[in-house]
């Protein structure tokens, strides 16, 4: 199949893309929403990360593939555990932006990295199906332990964004490569239940290599920004202020997916 991948920046939306190719299919472009106002990091959605937005342009030249963005204007509206289209909710920003790619580079199917939340799956197959689009959600239901080994050995670089739970210091933990957490995440969920994907909204992340990247992000500089001084569980973020591109040199490990991966551009 021709796919657009939705992408966050994050490591979910970075692996599906991976097993879509895996799978046989073809990344022809990416989809990204973003807030209206490039200053603002995070965005009250129930549906999109925001935060890291800044990286998402050198994301896609790292991929060699277009990239095609739209603002976020609407709204989280409807937030039954169904989802019937309503004019101003954030959903239908969702839909004119893959109709727009849908028209552009007749892709038949959508990368999603949704792994547990039924709110985003709803959402995202109500508007697939209006565009007679496939959703591929290769990591809906898995384990989450499985999952966060699998991305860690298959190459995939990701580092924590933002944190939002018990445990979690930003002081400590921002910054921080998903290699690095682990230990600390297996431990923090087997005594308290955290999700060590992040699926309970504790982290967000932001991928800066992987197999399919031609060349690796490098986070120059950023800051960290507080947005709820909590004495348990804190949130914080990355601000990102400075990226660049710089190339790297092939393992491996990580011939046999990017043989395939360019067999398809």
């Amino acid at each position: 199949m021709r796919v657009v991948a939705l992408i966050s920046g994050g490591k979910d939306s970075c692996y599906n893309m991976m097993q879509c190719v895996t799978a046989g299919h073809q990344i022809v472009a990416l989809a990204n929403l973003r807030p209206p106002d490039s200053a603002v990091d995070e965005l009250d959605s129930y549906m999109y990360q925001t935060v890291g937005h800044q990286a998402l342009d050198l994301y896609a030249e790292a991929m060699a593939l277009p990239l095609y963005r739209a603002t976020l204007s609407g709204s989280s509206l409807d937030t039954g555990r169904g989802y019937t289209p309503r004019e101003g909710d954030e959903v239908e920003d969702l839909y004119r932006l893959l109709k727009l790619v849908k028209d552009k580079e007749a892709v038949d199917s959508v990368s999603v990295g949704a792994i547990l939340s039924d709110y985003q799956r709803v959402r995202v197959e109500n508007v697939c199906q209006r565009l007679g689009l496939q959703p591929l959600a290769f990591l809906w239901r898995r384990k989450q332990e499985d999952l966060l080994n699998e991305m860690i050995s298959s190459g995939l670089h990701a580092i924590l964004i933002k944190v939002a739970a018990f445990g979690l210091d930003p002081d400590k933990h921002l910054g921080k490569s998903l290699e690095e957490m682990r230990p600390l995440l297996m431990r923090l969920s087997s005594q308290y239940g955290v999700h060590v994907c992040g699926e309970g909204g504790e982290y967000e992340t932001l991928t800066l290599d992987c197999p399919l990247f031609r060349k690796k992000i490098i986070l120059d500089s950023s800051e960290v920004v507080m947005h709820s001084n909590d004495a348990f569980a804190p949130v914080a973020y990355l601000r990102v202020s400075k990226l660049h591109l710089e190339g790297k040199v092939s393992n491996t490990r990580q011939q046999p997916l990017l043989g395939i991966f360019r067999s398809h551009l």
